[in-house]
């Protein structure tokens, strides 16, 4: 699966189930750890957990596994590493905390439009030099 579809795809299943304030950020100019960094929320720890299972049950659907899944037991932050998509579900309070979205002030940032899923553009971060 290319990497465009994949994050598509993992996207779509965590908003099955929910996931708050997705944000894609396209990382393949910027890093060569992965093509996109997809960054969103649970409302709890059982949400967290519920999120990225879902991801990780569509990657498996899909015929591929995660290369890595970390925290998933603890729920407050678990990094799906999925190749050339990581995402990244947080806890809301745990996300506010280590603001991860500061380090990608540079790459493309995408919301995705809600319900039908298509990333659309958003103005980069002010204190990049570009408007919101």
């Amino acid at each position: 699966m290319e990497s465009q579809e994949k994050v598509r795809h993992l996207v779509r299943a965590a908003l099955d189930k929910k996931a708050l304030d997705p944000v894609i950020f396209q990382t393949e100019a910027l890093t060569d750890l992965a093509d996109y960094v997809v960054i969103l929320s649970g409302s709890s720890d059982r949400h967290v957990k519920s999120v990225a299972d879902a991801i990780d049950e569509a990657l498996r659907k899909a015929g591929e596994k995660p290369l890595g899944m970390e925290g998933a037991n603890e729920g407050r932050w678990v990094l799906i590493d999925a190749g050339d998509v990581v995402v990244h579900v947080f806890h809301k309070p745990v996300r506010e905390y280590y603001d991860l979205e500061r380090l990608w002030l540079d790459a493309p940032r995408y919301i995705p439009d809600l319900p039908e899923f298509t990333a659309t553009a958003v103005d980069r971060a002010p204190e990049a030099g570009y408007r919101r």
